[in-house]
Protein backbone atom coordinates (compact mmCIF):
# COMPACT_ATOMS: atom_id res chain seq x y z
CA UNK A 1 0.00 0.00 0.00
CA UNK A 2 1.34 3.43 -0.97
CA UNK A 3 2.11 5.66 1.99
CA UNK A 4 0.42 9.06 2.17
CA UNK A 5 2.06 12.30 3.27
CA UNK A 6 -0.62 14.78 4.30
CA UNK A 7 0.32 18.37 3.42
CA UNK A 8 -1.90 20.67 5.47
CA UNK A 9 -2.63 24.26 4.48
CA UNK A 10 -3.62 25.86 7.82
CA UNK A 11 -5.42 28.78 6.18
CA UNK A 12 -8.76 28.48 4.43
CA UNK A 13 -7.62 29.84 1.06
CA UNK A 14 -8.00 26.96 -1.42
CA UNK A 15 -5.83 28.76 -3.98
CA UNK A 16 -2.86 28.42 -1.62
CA UNK A 17 -3.58 24.70 -1.26
CA UNK A 18 -3.74 24.36 -5.04
CA UNK A 19 -0.48 26.28 -5.45
CA UNK A 20 1.29 24.07 -2.94
CA UNK A 21 0.05 20.95 -4.71
CA UNK A 22 1.26 22.25 -8.06
CA UNK A 23 4.69 23.03 -6.60
CA UNK A 24 4.97 19.45 -5.35
CA UNK A 25 4.26 17.90 -8.74
CA UNK A 26 7.97 17.31 -9.58
CA UNK A 27 8.28 15.30 -6.35
CA UNK A 28 5.40 12.95 -7.16
CA UNK A 29 6.61 9.61 -8.56
CA UNK A 30 4.84 6.29 -9.18
CA UNK A 31 7.09 4.55 -6.64
CA UNK A 32 7.07 7.25 -3.97
CA UNK A 33 4.62 8.27 -1.24
CA UNK A 34 1.43 10.04 -2.21
CA UNK A 35 1.52 13.77 -1.52
CA UNK A 36 -1.98 14.89 -0.63
CA UNK A 37 -2.64 18.58 0.00
CA UNK A 38 -5.63 19.50 2.16
CA UNK A 39 -7.11 22.72 3.52
CA UNK A 40 -7.67 23.01 7.27
CA UNK A 41 -11.34 23.51 8.13
CA UNK A 42 -11.92 26.58 10.28
CA UNK A 43 -8.63 28.30 9.62
CA UNK A 44 -8.34 32.04 8.83
CA UNK A 45 -8.13 33.06 5.18
CA UNK A 46 -4.48 33.96 5.78
CA UNK A 47 -2.18 33.35 8.74
CA UNK A 48 -0.74 36.80 9.25
CA UNK A 49 -0.46 37.29 13.03
CA UNK A 50 0.31 35.46 16.25
CA UNK A 51 -3.41 35.40 16.93
CA UNK A 52 -3.91 33.50 13.66
CA UNK A 53 -1.14 31.07 14.65
CA UNK A 54 -2.69 30.46 18.07
CA UNK A 55 -6.12 29.96 16.50
CA UNK A 56 -5.05 27.15 14.18
CA UNK A 57 -2.73 25.26 16.54
CA UNK A 58 -5.45 23.17 18.28
CA UNK A 59 -7.23 22.64 14.95
CA UNK A 60 -4.05 21.23 13.45
CA UNK A 61 -3.46 18.99 16.46
CA UNK A 62 -7.01 17.66 16.26
CA UNK A 63 -6.63 16.94 12.54
CA UNK A 64 -3.35 15.08 13.04
CA UNK A 65 -4.75 13.10 15.98
CA UNK A 66 -7.84 12.05 14.03
CA UNK A 67 -5.94 11.07 10.88
CA UNK A 68 -5.12 7.36 11.05
CA UNK A 69 -4.09 7.06 7.40
CA UNK A 70 -1.16 9.44 6.83
CA UNK A 71 2.39 8.20 7.37
CA UNK A 72 3.65 11.77 7.88
CA UNK A 73 2.38 15.34 8.00
CA UNK A 74 3.59 18.67 6.65
CA UNK A 75 2.35 21.94 8.12
CA UNK A 76 2.19 24.23 5.10
CA UNK A 77 2.63 27.64 6.70
CA UNK A 78 5.94 29.47 7.17
CA UNK A 79 5.15 30.20 10.83
CA UNK A 80 5.10 26.42 11.50
CA UNK A 81 1.96 26.79 13.64
CA UNK A 82 1.33 23.95 16.06
CA UNK A 83 4.50 22.10 15.12
CA UNK A 84 5.50 21.14 18.67
CA UNK A 85 1.88 20.43 19.64
CA UNK A 86 1.32 18.15 16.64
CA UNK A 87 4.56 16.30 17.36
CA UNK A 88 3.26 15.63 20.88
CA UNK A 89 0.01 14.32 19.39
CA UNK A 90 1.50 11.62 17.16
CA UNK A 91 4.53 9.37 16.84
CA UNK A 92 4.47 9.86 13.07
CA UNK A 93 6.82 12.49 11.59
CA UNK A 94 5.54 16.07 11.43
CA UNK A 95 7.45 18.59 9.33
CA UNK A 96 7.22 22.38 9.48
CA UNK A 97 7.99 24.11 6.21
CA UNK A 98 9.96 26.97 7.79
CA UNK A 99 12.21 24.64 9.76
CA UNK A 100 12.79 22.48 6.69
CA UNK A 101 13.44 25.51 4.45
CA UNK A 102 16.12 26.91 6.74
CA UNK A 103 17.87 23.56 7.06
CA UNK A 104 17.70 23.06 3.28
CA UNK A 105 19.11 26.54 2.67
CA UNK A 106 22.13 25.69 4.83
CA UNK A 107 22.93 22.76 2.55
CA UNK A 108 23.53 25.30 -0.21
CA UNK A 109 25.36 28.12 1.59
CA UNK A 110 26.13 29.59 5.01
CA UNK A 111 23.63 32.45 4.93
CA UNK A 112 20.05 32.86 3.82
CA UNK A 113 17.59 35.71 3.41
CA UNK A 114 13.83 35.44 3.85
CA UNK A 115 11.12 37.14 1.82
CA UNK A 116 8.32 37.77 4.33
CA UNK A 117 4.76 38.71 3.48
CA UNK A 118 4.52 41.52 6.06
CA UNK A 119 6.73 43.41 8.51
CA UNK A 120 4.75 42.04 11.45
CA UNK A 121 5.69 38.49 10.42
CA UNK A 122 9.39 39.08 10.89
CA UNK A 123 9.58 39.07 14.70
CA UNK A 124 7.58 35.83 14.76
CA UNK A 125 9.96 34.24 12.28
CA UNK A 126 12.98 35.46 14.22
CA UNK A 127 11.70 33.78 17.39
CA UNK A 128 11.37 30.57 15.42
CA UNK A 129 14.97 30.87 14.17
CA UNK A 130 16.30 31.60 17.66
CA UNK A 131 14.58 28.55 19.10
CA UNK A 132 16.57 26.47 16.59
CA UNK A 133 19.81 28.48 16.94
CA UNK A 134 19.63 29.35 13.25
CA UNK A 135 19.32 33.13 13.57
CA UNK A 136 23.05 33.70 13.08
CA UNK A 137 22.73 32.26 9.57
CA UNK A 138 19.99 34.71 8.59
CA UNK A 139 21.46 37.59 6.61
CA UNK A 140 18.15 39.44 6.68
CA UNK A 141 14.41 39.26 6.26
CA UNK A 142 12.45 41.80 4.24
CA UNK A 143 8.69 42.11 3.67
CA UNK A 144 6.55 42.42 0.58
CA UNK A 145 3.80 44.12 2.63
CA UNK A 146 1.19 41.90 1.00
CA UNK A 147 -1.45 39.67 2.56
CA UNK A 148 -1.43 35.93 1.90
CA UNK A 149 -4.31 36.39 -0.55
CA UNK A 150 -2.48 39.20 -2.37
CA UNK A 151 0.68 37.11 -2.60
CA UNK A 152 -1.27 34.26 -4.16
CA UNK A 153 -3.35 36.28 -6.62
CA UNK A 154 -1.58 39.62 -7.04
CA UNK A 155 -0.33 40.64 -10.48
CA UNK A 156 2.72 42.40 -9.02
CA UNK A 157 3.77 39.69 -6.58
CA UNK A 158 6.73 38.50 -8.64
CA UNK A 159 7.93 42.05 -9.29
CA UNK A 160 7.97 42.75 -5.56
CA UNK A 161 9.61 39.41 -4.76
CA UNK A 162 12.33 40.13 -7.29
CA UNK A 163 13.01 43.55 -5.75
CA UNK A 164 13.13 42.22 -2.19
CA UNK A 165 15.24 39.26 -3.30
CA UNK A 166 17.81 41.60 -4.85
CA UNK A 167 17.95 43.66 -1.65
CA UNK A 168 18.52 40.51 0.40
CA UNK A 169 21.26 39.41 -2.00
CA UNK A 170 23.00 42.72 -2.66
CA UNK A 171 22.44 44.70 0.55
CA UNK A 172 22.21 41.95 3.18
CA UNK A 173 24.59 39.42 1.65
CA UNK A 174 22.17 36.49 1.49
CA UNK A 175 23.55 33.55 -0.47
CA UNK A 176 20.24 31.69 -0.60
CA UNK A 177 16.70 33.08 -0.65
CA UNK A 178 13.84 31.46 1.24
CA UNK A 179 10.31 32.29 0.16
CA UNK A 180 8.55 32.96 3.46
CA UNK A 181 5.01 31.97 2.47
CA UNK A 182 3.55 28.85 0.89
CA UNK A 183 1.60 31.11 -1.49
CA UNK A 184 4.82 32.16 -3.24
CA UNK A 185 5.48 28.65 -4.57
CA UNK A 186 4.73 29.30 -8.25
CA UNK A 187 7.44 31.96 -8.48
CA UNK A 188 10.42 29.88 -7.31
CA UNK A 189 11.90 28.90 -10.67
CA UNK A 190 11.57 32.37 -12.22
CA UNK A 191 12.97 34.04 -9.10
CA UNK A 192 15.98 31.73 -8.98
CA UNK A 193 16.74 32.45 -12.64
CA UNK A 194 16.40 36.19 -12.08
CA UNK A 195 18.56 36.37 -8.94
CA UNK A 196 21.18 33.84 -9.95
CA UNK A 197 21.32 32.24 -6.48
CA UNK A 198 19.39 29.32 -4.98
CA UNK A 199 15.77 29.96 -4.02
CA UNK A 200 14.07 27.57 -1.59
CA UNK A 201 10.36 26.90 -1.61
CA UNK A 202 9.52 25.76 1.95
CA UNK A 203 6.82 23.26 0.99
CA UNK A 204 9.12 21.57 -1.51
CA UNK A 205 11.88 21.46 1.11
CA UNK A 206 9.59 19.83 3.66
CA UNK A 207 8.20 17.37 1.12
CA UNK A 208 11.70 16.30 0.12
CA UNK A 209 12.55 15.54 3.74
CA UNK A 210 9.24 13.79 4.35
CA UNK A 211 9.62 11.60 1.27
CA UNK A 212 13.12 10.46 2.21
CA UNK A 213 11.99 9.77 5.79
CA UNK A 214 9.09 7.61 4.66
CA UNK A 215 11.02 5.85 1.90
CA UNK A 216 13.78 4.88 4.33
CA UNK A 217 11.28 3.65 6.91
CA UNK A 218 9.89 0.88 4.68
Amino acid sequence: MTATIRVINPNSNPDVTSGMSHALEPLRTPEGPRLECVTLDGGPFGIESQADVSRVEPLLADLVKADNEAAAFIIGCYSDPGLALCRETTKRPVFGIAECAMLTALTRAMSFGVIAIMSKSISRHLRHMRERLLHNHCAGERPLELTVAEVESGSKTFEKMEKVGRELRDLDGAEVIIMGCAGMAKHRVALEKSLGIPVVDPTQAAAGMAISTIQLAY
